[in-house]
């Protein structure tokens, strides 16, 4: 995934589109998968509902 899809313009305001991961901190996102969200670096999961 390009690094420009992890941001999206709200008017004149960055947002950010993935999540952090809470153990790496900020810089290191969480990649999406169909039923959970995970870090490559430290392999923290996070579950979907």
């Amino acid at each position: 995934m390009r690094t420009h899809e992890y941001y999206a313009m709200d008017g004149d305001t960055i947002k950010r589109t993935r999540q952090f991961c809470p153990k790496c901190g900020s810089g290191v996102y969480l990649a999406e998968h169909a039923d959970r969200m995970t870090c490559g670096r430290c392999g923290y999961t996070k579950y979907k509902k």
